[in-house]
């Protein structure tokens, strides 16, 4: 009898414990948020050694943790964002990705949590001087951006994609294009790197950050927007800009 107890003891603290780890495991992949990103786009997404840093990582940490959540970045191409998020491999998309209305047919957005430009980067010696400057032209953009997209309204020119904006900035310092559009803050970093290049003062579009949720998940999407709207009453959220982007 007194066997037949212990085991019975064992046997119980052994399913318990079984159950323990396998509700712990649950809750772990439950309290993870994974976020799409392509880490090729400072200071919204950049590498400082091998971790993934930048506004958009900032302000995604800052939701997770408002959630209680931890947050988990996977870096790819741009344009396999929208599919990881559509596809459940990722539960948000933080891309420095602009609101538009051939995105919203496939994905929800947040509330937008910044304003941003599309600008038009050139050699200092360039005839280009403005956006309608460019009919005709070689342009160089990143592929699946608003750049990407916007670019294929300018008459007659000749629209080079790139996986990286950089490799877009690469080939205008090689004479293979005349200009690269992209979005400003990325610009100035860019040409900080290169002598010889200047932005254009006019902007090429004006638009919208906010983050990418899939359609069907609405619970999500209302948590995000709480999680911004905290972050924006808080000033938080503006921290996290003006840690990366100068008020100049």
């Amino acid at each position: 009898m007194k066997k037949s107890k212990i085991l019975s003891a064992v046997l119980g603290a052994v399913m318990f414990c079984t159950a323990c780890v396998s509700f712990t495991g649950c809750e772990a992949q439950k309290k993870t948020l994974v976020m799409a990103t392509n880490a090729e786009f400072p200071p919204y997404e950049f590498y400082e050694g091998d971790k993934v840093v930048g506004i958009d990582a900032e302000i995604a940490a800052a939701i997770a943790a408002d959630m209680g959540y931890t947050l988990v970045i996977e870096d790819m191409a741009f344009d396999s964002i929208i599919v990881a998020v559509q596809s459940g491999k990722a539960d948000i998309g933080a891309a420095g990705m602009t609101v538009s209305e051939e995105r919203l047919q496939s994905i929800n957005f947040s509330d937008p949590y910044t304003t941003a430009s599309q600008v038009v980067i050139v050699k200092e010696e360039s005839t280009v001087a403005s956006p309608a400057d460019l009919v005709g032209k070689r342009v160089g953009v990143q592929l699946g951006t608003t750049g990407d997209i916007y670019s294929e309204d300018i008459e007659d020119a000749t629209i080079e994609r790139y996986n990286k904006g950089f490799e877009a900035v690469q080939a205008l310092t090689q004479d293979k294009i005349d200009a690269v559009i992209i979005d400003r803050e990325p610009a100035k970093v860019f040409v900080s790197q290169n002598q010889g290049l200047k932005i254009l003062d006019e902007s090429f579009t004006d638009e919208e950050y906010a983050i990418a949720i899939a359609k069907e998940n609405e619970e999500l999407l209302e948590k995000v927007n709480e999680s911004i709207r905290k972050l924006k009453e808080t000033g938080k959220l503006q921290e996290i800009i003006d840690k990366y982007i100068s008020a100049e």
